[in-house]
């Protein structure tokens, strides 16, 4: 009997037929090749941090947990070359040793880079992109079973491949343009909810990286502020010091995880990032807070080029609604979406959302570009599952 696969948070559970777990880019080829000869489709998974179905297969399941490694460094342009299964720990771990860093990381290093990039994971700061915007080149196996290598003269290709959900084909290679390393100060602070909210403009522009947690239970928000520590930190007038680190920016962005949650994250314009909140905790307040003690997450991510970036072409304000694992959230999340929606929001492509293509669509300008090209990587569907089709509307 197939093994069941299950996701981290436990809401994603499926048995393939076979988990093929390829060593190189030749088994990958030679996997695909087989897959499409039997009329079998394949998904890859990568960590399993996603909160959606996109892996869900009853067929051919491709674990990119033996393709690991730094294979790659030109020091004259810090770009180096990673393999999909590589996760953003070890990512950081092997960049180190070369003096350098990426820009950012989300809240968890467990992550494969392949999912991550194929996502669209972020961490937060006003002028910065998504990890997905360090990928300056790539390598996939297409549908048909050829390997192909993208690059920056390739922008219509690159700006697909960055963000693709696993629809093009399965990643074997990245090239990242990573950033000289720097030591960063990580300070934390108490305050309460309204003293964020009035000075919130201020710490997103005076800090390089800035979130927040709101705690629906009694109304006090986290502040979390990072910054090279050739600067003096951040100062302000209110909350109270709660933390301050000091390291490489892979050791300490990433927070332990031991409990595990469900999540809605929506992306929308900067502008309307503070409106949306403060509507969010009125309801919460008024109709979740008995049975919801779970913080809301507020980060910003700078716009870019990629098709299906939630960021396309806008910079954006995220907020995240969470809830333990084990506890109900339908009900929960389902009352907050449409306020995001109201607001402009995007959903991220790893997260609980609702929208089908029919909602999808039309907040992409490149969405029938991103399904053009989807077409010619994969003209038979080999890397389609029932969700994909429900989301991209094949």
């Amino acid at each position: 009997m197939p093994k069941e696969w299950t996701n981290w948070s436990e809401s994603i559970k499926f048995s393939p037929e076979v988990t093929k777990r390829p060593q190189s880019e030749e088994e990958v080829q030679q996997t695909v090749i087989k897959a499409r000869a039997d009329g079998k489709k394949i998904r890859v998974v990568g960590a399993g941090h996603s909160s959606v179905p996109l892996v869900k297969t009853d067929q051919i399941l491709l674990a990119q947990d033996r393709l690991k490694g730094l294979v790659g460094y030109s020091p004259q342009t810090r770009s180096v070359k990673f393999l999909p299964g590589t996760d953003i720990k070890e990512t950081g771990e092997a960049l180190i040793k070369l003096k350098l860093s990426m820009h950012n990381t989300g809240d968890v290093d467990m992550q494969f880079l392949g999912g991550a990039f194929g996502t669209g994971t972020h961490g937060s700061g006003k002028k910065l992109k998504n990890l997905s915007s360090m990928v300056i080149g790539c390598r996939l196996v297409d549908g048909t079973g050829s390997v192909r290598e993208i690059t920056e003269n390739e922008p219509d290709l690159l700006n697909a491949s960055r963000i693709s959900l696993g629809a093009l084909g399965i990643f074997t290679e990245f090239t990242l343009q990573t950033d000289p390393a720097k030591k960063y100060l990580r300070q934390e602070s108490w305050t309460h909810f309204q003293d964020c909210i009035d000075n919130l403009e201020d710490l997103i522009d005076n800090n390089e990286m800035f979130d927040f947690y709101w705690y629906p239970r009694n109304d006090l928000v986290k502040l979390r502020m990072c910054n090279p520590v050739v600067n003096d930190g951040a100062n302000f007038s209110f909350g109270k010091a709660e933390k301050e680190v000091q390291g490489w920016l892979y050791e300490i962005l990433p927070q332990d995880r031991d409990l595990k949650y469900e999540e809605m994250e929506y992306m929308l314009p900067i502008a309307a990032g503070p409106d949306c909140f403060r509507e969010i905790r009125k309801r919460i307040k008024k109709k979740h807070r008995h049975y919801v003690g779970w913080r809301v997450l507020y980060r910003t991510i700078a716009a870019d080029d990629m098709y299906l970036s939630p960021s396309y072409q806008q910079d954006t304000v995220s907020i995240a609604i969470l809830q333990n694992h084990q506890l109900e959230y339908q009900s929960y999340f389902d009352d907050i979406e449409p306020i995001f929606r109201a607001y402009g929001g995007r959903p991220h492509w790893g997260k609980k959302h609702s929208l089908t293509s029919d909602e999808l669509g039309p907040m992409y300008p490149e969405w029938n570009r991103f399904l053009k090209i989807r077409k010619e990587l994969d003209p038979e569907g080999i890397f389609l599952n029932d969700y994909l089709k429900q989301i991209l509307g094949i």
